[in-house]
């Protein structure tokens, strides 16, 4: 016996203040379902290093659109220092006349540099499998499934998240509404029950230059930032019991002209990721700095906790997400397919058991909410 399941959902158009350029989707049946390894494949091979978002953008706006989804893509602007002049999109998408109560959101950019895609039986290769396309893929695959269970969830995928957040911080301006974010990040279909913050920080110091022949004719910027960085080094910093500890890291270290020039300035990167206030970690730099460097904080992301759910394995996330980001679109968790372990790396992989089974825990754990 061959049973036909049909859909009823309306034709009409899912507005939300500040989304443009919409697509209206209209069907009568529900559509074949989606397989989230063979879309994973099709978003991989679209490059989409950050700036360079709108290709995928579109792929999902037309792909959501032809399932019957009613799609919203509203323009994330390229800042000058891109280089970029090519449109760069966030996509939203949701039921005909619905209001989600639970959105699924990650995002549609890649680091660089670009690596196609490859497979074999068990693993897709390439980068975004796992950071975050396989994301994508498994995401619109469950919330098809809960779709078509009459339950009301939406789609948020955005640009930007690699280097700035903007995208992210876009959409907050336009939250519709929904209970609950699920955002995806590579978490080994782990439910993430906090995730660390980041504080950077930028260290300079300056002094005079001279031939290194006569250093007491000059005052080495270097000599007074190593100083510096050998006491920021030797901070005390924060732990907290059920999270771990605080970590710092010296990322990016310039300075001088010559070895036979005493420097005039050298300049540091320095990152923490935090496991709670940033206040102590702030005034320990300070002091380490004191009389030696001047300091300079450039980006501040704080530590979250984040939502459980009975009955799921979990972990603390050490890395930042746009969850900080998207504090208007409902009570943030943290689930994903992959290991953040390879993400970024020339290795990046992700298992094609393990992308079906992030499905059945999307649409888990988005009943448990929604019940």
């Amino acid at each position: 016996m061959l049973i036909l399941r049909r859909v009823a959902i309306a034709c009409g158009s899912h507005t939300a203040a500040g989304w443009t350029v919409g697509y209206s989707g209209c069907i009568m049946s529900a559509p074949a379902p989606l397989d989230p390894i063979q879309l994973t494949r099709e978003l991989v091979a679209i490059e989409s290093t950050t700036y360079q978002e709108g290709a995928v953008g579109d792929f999902l706006a037309k792909l959501l659109s032809s399932r019957g989804w009613d799609v919203q893509k509203s323009a994330v602007p390229q800042p000058e220092e891109s280089g970029a002049s090519g449109p760069r999109w966030n996509v939203y998408a949701a039921p005909p006349q619905v209001s989600p109560l639970l959105v699924f959101s990650t995002h549609m950019d890649t680091v660089p540099p670009y690596i196609p895609l490859r497979e074999d039986e068990s693993f897709l290769y390439g980068r975004g499998v796992c950071d975050a396309k396989g994301i994508i893929a498994t995401q619109i695959a469950a919330a098809e499934i809960l779709r078509t269970d009459g339950l009301p969830v939406g789609l948020l995928f955005v640009s930007g998240e690699e280097r700035d957040s903007a995208g992210a911080k876009l959409a907050n301006e336009r939250p519709v509404g929904s209970r609950y974010l699920i955002n995806g990040e590579p978490t080994d279909n782990r439910l993430a029950v906090a995730s660390k913050g980041t504080l950077r920080a930028v260290l300079r110091s300056y002094g005079k230059m001279a031939h290194s022949a006569y250093p007491e004719l000059g005052e080495s910027a270097v000599h007074k930032l190593v100083e510096a960085l050998a006491k920021v080094l030797k901070i005390d910093l924060p732990v907290t019991e059920d999270v771990g500890p605080s970590t710092l890291n010296i990322g990016q270290i310039h300075g001088g002209y010559a070895p036979n020039v005493i420097a005039d300035k050298a300049e540091a990167q320095v990152m923490t990721r935090l496991v709670g206030d940033s206040a102590p970690v702030r005034a320990a730099i300070l002091e380490a700095a004191s009389g030696l460097a001047e300091v300079d904080f450039t980006l501040e992301i704080p530590f979250l906790r984040m939502k459980e759910v009975p009955g799921l394995p979990t972990m603390v996330a050490k890395f930042t997400t746009d969850i900080p980001w998207l504090s208007n679109w409902g009570e943030p968790l943290l689930l994903g397919p992959g290991s953040i372990h390879v993400a970024h790396t020339p290795h990046e992989r992700v298992s094609k058991a393990e992308l079906l089974e992030a499905v059945q825990l999307y649409t888990r754990v988005a009943r448990q909410l929604l019940a």
